[in-house]
């Protein structure tokens, strides 16, 4: 057996087909053939059931194809320990972040970060934290971005920066006085679609279980911070706003934006990856171009924070 012979047999299960993973792999049809008939031979066992059309995996293809896929991605981690070593970081990265951080956190170090890093390619996605705790945990993910902790025995938490939430009261204008947990209206209160976790961390800062009275005849769910503000906007209503969520309003808006008295409630980001994530040097640049960008702007948030978990 050898690399060559487990990376075709991965491509012939993947497209169902000897002759799209010929072309896959950039080798002839009859020398790919050729190469998993020999590794069939050598196992005792035959892989692909080809009188079906698409070629299927036979029951006992199916528990090898599985060892194989595994033994790929470690020859994939050990080129990736090789190169970070070098420091000649290359292939792809995938990055997942959540919604609520995506907008205001990648703009500004992204585009700069990318043209350092020439031989990676990023791909970057938004998604919920649930969905990135899978994915990091099935390693199709390389790294998150997302509040913190989250508890998980698997995963490495790299702290980025603590970001207060600051409230924005539609009905009021904001005093020179900052404004307390308990004295926010929870029955005028916004909040993001189920499944975000700034939704789970607002709920925590009012103790929404508890404290809400709502029998207004309109619910509605936003998926992004940009809509729900249109809504409360328009509805003379009230949310909680993450830091860099507000560092675009406009000036009409920022005579609603209220600081919340220490001990003020703040979400933690992090860097998020897989305990077997090889590739640290490029983790650690993240890391500091990150910080480099995110210090200045929350120079003057030095209040007592209240750390709100996520889930």
């Amino acid at each position: 057996m050898n690399i060559q012979q487990i990376k075709y047999a991965i491509a012939v299960a993947e497209v169902q087909s000897f002759g799209k993973a010929a072309e896959k792999c950039f080798i002839t049809q009859s020398t790919l053939s050729t190469m998993i008939s020999r590794l069939e031979s050598e196992l005792g066992l035959q892989l692909f059931d080809r009188k079906k059309k698409p070629i299927t995996t036979t029951k006992e293809g199916e528990s090898i194809l599985k060892q194989l896929r595994i033994i790929n991605k470690e020859l994939d981690t050990l080129d990736e320990v090789v190169g970070d070593l070098k420091g000649e970081s290359s292939g792809q990265l995938n990055i997942g972040v959540i919604p609520t951080v995506a907008p205001y956190l990648l703009p500004l170090f992204l585009n700069n970060f990318v043209q350092k890093h020439p031989n990676i390619k990023f791909i970057i996605s938004e998604m919920t934290t649930d969905n990135i705790i899978i994915g990091l945990e099935h390693r199709t993910l390389d790294i998150g971005i997302l509040s913190t902790p989250l508890q998980h025995n698997t995963l490495i938490e790299k702290p980025l920066y603590s970001e207060p939430f600051l409230l924005f009261d539609k009905t009021r204008k904001r005093s020179k006085e900052n404004v307390n947990v308990n004295e926010i209206d929870c029955n005028r209160l916004w909040l993001l679609n189920e499944g975000h976790c700034l939704r789970t961390q607002v709920e925590t800062i009012c103790n929404l279980h508890t404290q809400r009275d709502d029998h207004s005849n309109l619910e509605y769910k936003s998926g992004t911070i940009d809509t729900l503000m249109k809504f409360v906007r328009k509805n003379h209503a009230i949310t909680l706003l993450p830091y860099l969520a507000t560092l675009d309003l406009s000036a009409e808006d920022l005579n609603y934006l209220h600081p919340i008295a220490a001990p003020q409630p703040a979400r933690e980001i992090s860097l998020v990856v897989h305990q077997h994530f090889v590739k640290k040097g490029v983790l650690n640049s993240i890391q500091h171009s990150i910080q480099e960008v995110i210090k200045p702007l929350l120079s003057e948030q030095k209040l007592k924070k209240w750390l709100v978990a996520p889930i």
